[in-house]
């Protein structure tokens, strides 16, 4: 795969900014009092939003390592 530097870069940045800010977000969902119901169970808004942070993070995680396979070739 040819990929050029620049691009290659923008991949890891974009993958390393997924990394850092979906787990402050989470963070701030956790702490939120839709997180739990009465018991302390997670409700739905909880379980969508891990769900959402889990995929995105998989998906920087993937952009990251696209941009590093790209430096080197």
């Amino acid at each position: 795969m040819h990929l050029p530097v620049a691009l290659a870069w923008i991949l890891i940045i974009a993958g390393i900014w997924s990394l850092v800010v979906w787990p402050q977000f989470l963070r701030r969902v956790m702490k939120d009092r839709r997180a739990r119901d009465a018991a302390g169970k997670a409700t739905k808004f909880l379980t969508v939003h891990v769900v959402l942070v889990s995929v995105s993070m998989v998906l920087g995680a993937a952009t990251a390592a696209i941009g590093i396979a790209g430096l080197g070739t």
